[in-house]
């Protein structure tokens, strides 16, 4: 092992000489402690490093030991009901061997040796195989199926292949191969800033179900597409990426919590347990992976943090799963890079972020995407990434939040005056969009129903033609308004409160399903049109406006999912009502 030098410490970036035969993105273990540090620049043969440890009493002269590896994840059982830092650590191993505070130096490996688990072969003596082929499952959690794939470099013949229960570094069997025989253990390892490989990518079309009514509606997002959320403090960004984690009809789920509060992290570790999962009705933890790289914890393993969770994520695309990644906040991480950049003495490009802040972005977001993975099976897997972005007082317009956006496909702006006037999710429909809109369009018309597109179009134009109504009332006043123009007004304002807002800690409307969501949004456009011919036989507006339907129109959205059929009842007696009231020349007795 090649034994540096230090000459340089600048707070996480230490600087050691003697490293000529190190590479960039090798691994080091930094003075006698062991630190963990990464290489981040070479200048001859001195080695920048980034410590992902506190490096405090760090002093020039103390030696530096290279692995001669990057920095890899473990990949294999184990991963899921996890909590890992942001290189990968377990956080529970680390609470028994060191309390409630990260020590320095402790070496844990992230997955357990000790743990027997129930392989069961897929393949038999004899197959032939090659990257990617699964060649046999455990159940890892109750509802997960953990497969157990030949890593990138074996191909050939499988010699042997046993049935039973096996630790992950122990040897499950044998392919002959063109240089020899190889070894197969159901643990492998894959270096974290290079994207896993697969077969090819696809087309994606198929909509990520999230159950919240203002994405899935007008700013849908795909399976194995990107998505940001940006928006000032307190707009509620991490209750949308909880509301997503939770309800989200991916497979999979792996949450970053990058550099953001501990609290916020608390939250998530107390309530994911609790939740029920609508699908398994076990805890959301089943089929969860937690990375948790707080604001207190050392600055340089947020930068990784992110990469760490890609990989994981990859990993079970790869089985052939729809994965959905939340990384809170890209923000946070951005800012750990201008940090590193800083000391390094890099030239700053905008607001002092270094100037591959674009690329780094880029490089992320495109890791994601639904593809054929490796293996002979031809089978698909999509990795949906979600960012949410934290931009300095609300500014959109700064470098994150820019670079990001030239990048993702979906933007849910969110917008502090909404949340300001307890209208959550605080998504600003005039200013959000998906690119995905038409794709996902044909899907629904086709496995929803015909006419959701139209619906959707139809809706979003009453809520743009309320903005410019709103400019109108504001000048002259509402009595100005024709009947008609009163009357997209007040259905406007239906589907912002009774459609739009969804309370996420209410039993039943913290979840609506596609089809609960087309009952709805037909609803309050059906009693446009049922007004529309009111008032075309003379009904007064205000009559029309203040029918009793109208607040069960309002609570359409507290009926559970097993009693929608109650939405068409009062779509029946929508009618039947408007009905009444023409018959009776606009006298409406309730």
């Amino acid at each position: 092992m090649k034994v540096g030098k230090i000459v340089k410490v600048s707070g996480p970036l230490v600087v050691a000489e003697g490293m000529d035969e190190a590479n960039v993105y090798d691994v080091v273990k930094v003075s006698d402690r062991r630190l963990i540090g990464e290489i981040i620049e070479m200048r001859g043969d001195k080695a920048s490093i980034q410590v992902y440890e506190e490096t405090t009493s760090v002093g020039p002269g103390e030696p530096v030991y290279s692995t001669g590896e990057p920095l890899s994840v473990e990949l294999g059982p184990g991963l899921l009901e996890a909590m890992f830092d942001g290189i990968q650590r377990p956080l529970e191993e680390f609470q028994k061997i060191a309390g409630n505070f990260l020590e320095r130096g402790i070496e844990v490996t992230p997955l357990n040796r000790e743990k027997k688990w129930h392989f069961v072969p897929t393949k038999k003596v004899g197959d032939y195989v090659i990257p990617g082929d699964i060649i046999g499952t455990v159940q890892e959690t109750s509802v997960i199926e953990h497969r157990i794939m030949v890593p990138v470099g074996i191909e050939g013949t499988i010699k042997s292949l046993n049935e039973g229960d096996f630790t992950i570094v122990e040897t499950i069997g044998t392919v002959e191969t063109a240089s020899g025989v190889k070894e197969l253990m159901m643990m492998q390892k894959w270096p974290v800033r290079r994207g896993r490989r697969y077969a090819r990518k696809l087309n994606p079309i198929e909509p990520l179900v999230t159950g919240q009514r203002i994405i899935d509606t007008f700013f849908p997002v795909t399976k194995g597409g990107t998505a940001c959320v940006p928006g000032p403090f307190g707009s509620g960004k991490t209750v949308v990426q909880h509301q997503l984690a939770k309800w989200a009809d991916a497979e999979i789920v792996v949450y970053v919590g990058c550099g953001e509060r501990g609290n916020e992290m608390t939250d998530v570790l107390m309530e994911f347990p609790e939740i029920k999962d609508p699908k398994t009705g076990e805890s959301l933890m089943k089929r969860t992976v937690l990375i948790a790289n707080t604001s207190n914890m050392p600055v340089a393993a947020r930068e990784a943090s992110i990469y760490t969770g890609m990989t994981i994520a990859e990993y079970f695309r790869d089985m052939g799963y729809s994965v959905a990644l939340m990384g809170d906040s890209t923000s946070r991480w951005a800012e750990a890079l201008r940090e590193m950049s800083g000391r390094l003495e890099e030239m700053p490009g905008e607001e002092g972020y270094p100037a591959y802040l674009g690329s780094r972005l880029a490089e992320f977001y495109e890791r994601a995407g639904k593809v054929i993975c490796l293996g002979s099976d031809e089978r698909e897997g999509a990795l949906t990434a979600i960012g949410a972005v934290s931009p300095p007082g609300g500014d959109l317009s700064e470098p994150v939040t820019q670079g990001t956006l030239r990048i993702v496909k979906v933007f849910w702006g969110l917008d502090s005056s909404l949340a300001y006037k307890r209208h959550f999710p605080a998504i600003q429909w005039l200013n959000s969009y998906s690119l995905y809109v038409d794709k996902i369009g044909a899907w629904m018309n086709e496995n929803v129903n015909e006419n959701w597109n139209d619906l959707r179009i139809k809706a979003m134009a009453l809520l743009q033609e309320e903005a410019s109504l709103d400019e109108i009332v504001r000048l002259v006043g509402k009595d100005s308004l024709s009947e008609d123009d009163r009357l997209k007004l007040d259905v406007a304002k239906s589907i912002r409160e009774d459609y739009l807002m969804q309370n996420a800690f209410h039993d039943v409307d913290t979840y609506a399903s596609l089809e609960k969501q087309y009952k709805m949004l037909d609803l309050v456009l059906q009693f446009m049109d049922e007004a529309r011919r009111a008032l075309k036989a003379g009904v007064y507006l205000d009559k029309i406006i203040d029918m009793p339907i109208r607040e069960k129109i309002a609570r359409a959205k507290y009926i559970p999912e097993e009693e929608i059929g109650k939405i068409d009842e009062i779509s029946k007696e929508l009618s039947s009502d408007m009905d009444k009231l023409i018959a009776e020349g606009g006298v409406y007795d309730a």
